[in-house]
């Protein structure tokens, strides 16, 4: 997403793929011309003050075990401050400082019950450190309790808002199912529970979140999605380097359906392939999720950003059901959708530039 541009055959960024307009029929292929036109009116109005970025990242060390591990955990979490900061975000860190007479446990559940209050802003959880299977129930190792799927799940009942969780540690996979959701991207840095080997996940995550190296569609901002590629893709040049078997494999969910989709499922930021009982195509929520984002992205007010995102999961989520549609009533609904979209737009000009 972000402000569209124009690369080879088509328009890239806000998710929207030219190639596949090239398709449709003349009576609906003027809504492209029209969309392009707004998209190109509206940006010399984005010179106005960016909206404060109201993104809140609440990052967990986990009990570290031995020093080095606890080195490098505090290492890569003290890279999301950085990041945070450059996103004018709220940040929360638990298990950097001295422990005090409150569980680290007990401060995450209070900060996940404090954010329920927020219906609209994103909410990003990210889990660094070491985690345990025994079985039946995974758990993300702490200084004192550790914090389970379960607890988890309980606590993140109420929350409404756009929620990303990512755990970085071993035996993660388990959380995928009992935390999957309707507006939510899970990412586990291993398969399963039996992955209970050294993660080393979080190190290429925290260094992908607003590195430019991540960003593949080119808008100027890296989403989640392409942090999840970018370090997945790092994680397995480090064991190739290295000459090892790779002993995590990491997953992402966000269409609720808890089988999660392996990083080459993807051919640059679209799924090609589906896990094995999927229902549905993962990465087009993730792939709106942004910590640093562009110049026109922070132009955007929260609710006009929500609403957008809506539309666009609404058009690819049509798009998928045009096998099974009469071309007719696939095209006539999709010029609805297209419409719809370009009038929000119109509104985003006339917004902006009367600021």
């Amino acid at each position: 997403m972000g402000r569209p541009q124009m690369e080879g055959n088509g328009m890239i960024g806000m998710n929207h793929r030219t190639n596949d307009f090239k398709t449709l029929e003349t009576s609906v292929s003027w809504i492209f011309s029209l969309l392009l036109l707004l998209f190109t009116t509206v940006s010399p109005a984005v010179a106005a003050k960016p909206v404060t970025n109201q993104t809140h990242l609440i990052v967990v060390v986990g009990a570290a075990g031995e020093k080095e591990f606890g080195e490098q955990f505090r290492a890569w979490a003290e890279m999301v401050p950085k990041a945070a900061e450059k996103a004018g975000a709220k940040l929360s860190m638990i298990g950097i400082d001295k422990a005090g007479k409150q569980s680290d446990r007990d401060q995450l559940e209070k900060l996940i019950t404090a954010a329920a209050a927020d219906t609209e802003n994103d909410l990003w959880l990210i889990l660094i450190g070491h985690g345990t299977y025994d079985g039946r129930f995974a758990k993300f190792n702490l200084r004192g309790p550790d914090v389970s799927s379960a607890h988890l799940a309980e606590w993140l009942v109420p929350v409404t808002r756009p929620l990303a969780i990512i755990n970085c540690a071993s035996s993660s996979g388990p959380f995928l199912k009992p935390l999957a959701g309707p507006n939510r991207v899970i990412i586990t840095s291993t398969k399963n529970g039996m992955e209970q080997n050294f993660s080393r996940f979080g190190r290429y995550f925290s260094a992908s979140l607003a590195s430019p190296q991540a960003d593949l569609d080119q808008d100027d901002q890296t989403s989640l999605l392409e942090a999840f590629l970018k370090a997945s893709k790092d994680t397995l040049a480090f064991y190739e380097s290295e000459g090892k078997l790779a002993t995590e494999h990491a997953l992402l969910d966000d269409n609720a359906d808890g089988f999660g989709t392996r990083p080459d499922f993807f051919r640059g930021v679209r799924a090609v392939k589906k896990a094995a009982g999927g229902q549905g195509i993962d990465g087009l929520r993730a792939h709106q999720f942004h910590l640093v984002r562009s110049e026109f992205e922070a132009k955007l007010s929260t609710k006009i950003r929500n609403e957008r995102n809506r539309l666009e999961l609404a058009i690819e989520r049509h798009r998928a059901r045009k096998p099974r549609m009469k071309e007719d009533l696939y095209y006539s609904e999709l010029e609805k959708l297209m419409i719809t979209l370009a009038k929000l737009y119109q509104g985003v000009e006339k917004t902006i530039a009367g600021k």
